[in-house]
């Protein structure tokens, strides 16, 4: 029977989740999913000083909002120390390491060609013994063999490493606390993790991590080093590029799906090329011998727009906890709107979303919608009222819609095209300066569709409050002029 495929993802909670690290877990679940596997997530919190529940959570948080699910419960390295430190032991036991008591003046004074020189990996049992009766403190490294230490990494093909080149790493610190090479072989051995995937700054561990596996006789799990993402400057992506963590595109209203998707391309593509993908589509198409060795540049360009893509596909119902969400913040809406209102409010996110490229555009798109208007277009003022003619039409305008007992789109665009038609004059004598009044701005989704969502009370009442300024808006504009 074949192997099921086990993949993790292991990181540190030292930090925001960086948009790299989550396509590094993206690539780790897809490739589970695809192969019907098992995904596991493991915290590596060992560096007290800087990892904290808080930051723990938001790593959790973000895994969760993007649709990356583990199975079995997470695994927190911190909890492991006792089979670090055991297994540390085990390999002392078999002669695969050694006890180094050397201070950190000795290590620099034993240093050649940046390596330590294996000054006590040649001590005897004798001195060796005297040191653990004084009390010395000591470090246990791993003896590096002789030989070459080789792997066929998915990505990057065969790769060799001489052990010469090799340091003799410590494995166990003079805390007793284990390092990165031992804690996560421990961990990968003991969660059964056949297939690590993870950046390829990875790859200078690699040899270290395989001779470790085979010191222990275990099996050595398949390799997969995806090229780093870097910034438009081909430099690695960091903070001087932008936003880099899941927390800030989520702020900033990237739709959960859109994130999984960029990230998803970045650096593989599917056979089609298409640019545009669901979650299912990407599992499926998902390979992951199709990953580019190049590292793929972050744009966040190309980020804006497939999640004005995404928000264009989604329906109303599936935007509405997130445009919910923002106009409860504003206080436009309440937490549970009723069926009528709920209604209301998806017909005005299908009204709006053509318009937006990112979620947080749809508290300016959706402004008016919630408050009248208290400042007009300048612009727009000077364009559409300068002339008496315009109040005209727009007092008698007002009568026309006032007698529309059916306030849909399409009756509305009937009365004032007819009302134009009457009055010989174009149509857009009236759409342009009404939608001014309406809205405050000159540029909005179709007016009709807009007056329709408004209502007809809120429609008379604005034309009504705008004719009332008047004056107001005529001192407002020859001031304007002299200024100019």
């Amino acid at each position: 029977m074949k192997e099921k495929v086990i993949t993790r993802f292991a990181p540190s909670p030292t930090g925001l989740l960086h948009v790299g690290s989550v396509r590094t877990a993206l690539f780790n679940y897809l490739h589970a999913k695809k192969l019907e596997g098992i995904f596991r997530l493991r915290i590596e919190d060992t560096d007290l000083k800087r990892s904290s529940p808080e930051l723990t959570q938001k790593i959790l948080d973000g895994l969760k909002w993007l649709g990356i699910e583990w199975e079995e419960p997470v695994v927190f390295q911190s909890a492991n120390l006792k089979r670090h430190q055991e297994v540390a032991h085990i390999l002392l036991e078999r002669n695969r390491a050694y006890r180094c008591f050397c201070t950190k003046q000795e290590l620099e004074n034993h240093r050649q060609d940046f390596r330590y020189n294996q000054h006590c990996r040649h001590l005897t049992p004798k001195v060796i013994q005297e040191n653990l009766e004084k009390g010395k403190p000591f470090s246990i490294r791993f003896k590096v063999p002789a030989g070459i230490t080789s792997w066929e990494d998915t990505i990057h093909s065969t790769i060799s490493v001489q052990n010469n080149e090799i340091e003799d790493f410590v494995i166990l610190r003079s805390d007793h606390y284990p390092t990165y090479q031992l804690a996560v072989v421990v961990d990968d051995h003991d969660m059964s993790v056949n297939w690590v995937i993870r950046g390829d700054d990875h790859i200078s561990n690699t040899p270290k991590q395989i001779l470790l596996y085979q010191a222990m006789e275990w099996d050595i799990p398949t390799f997969s080093h995806v090229p780093l993402i870097l910034g438009p400057d081909k430099k690695r992506l960091s903070k001087r590029h932008g936003a880099t963590s899941v927390e800030e595109y989520q702020q900033m209203g990237i739709l959960p799906v859109a994130l999984f998707n960029f990230l998803a391309i970045l650096g593989w593509s599917p056979p089609d090329n298409r640019e545009i993908l669901s979650r299912q589509e990407i599992i499926q198409l998902f390979d992951l011998h199709d990953i580019s060795r190049k590292s793929a540049v972050f744009d966040e360009k190309k980020l804006a727009w497939i999640n004005q893509q995404h928000l264009l596909q989604s329906e109303p119902d599936t935007l509405y906890p997130f445009i919910h969400r923002l106009w409860n913040q504003q206080k436009w809406v309440n937490d549970h709107p009723d069926q009528s209102q709920k209604k209301w409010l998806l017909s005005l996110i299908q009204l709006l979303k053509p318009r937006a490229t990112y979620l947080n555009d749809f508290i300016e798109l959706a402004r008016y919608f919630f408050e009248e208007p208290n400042t007009f277009d300048e612009k727009g003022l000077q364009k559409y009222f300068t002339d008496q003619e315009s109040w005209t039409l727009l007092n008698e305008v007002a009568n026309e819609l006032k007698a529309c007992h059916n306030f849909s789109a399409s009756v509305i665009e009937n009365t004032i095209r007819q009302f134009c038609e009457i009055k010989k004059i174009s149509a857009a004598k009236i759409i342009h300066p009404l939608r001014l009044v309406l809205t405050g701005r000159t540029a909005t989704p179709g007016l009709f569709e807009v007056m329709e969502l408004l209502g007809k009370a809120a429609v008379l009442k604005r034309i009504e409050v705008f004719v009332d300024k008047k004056h107001h808006i005529h001192e407002f504009m020859r001031i304007d002029k002299r200024e100019q």
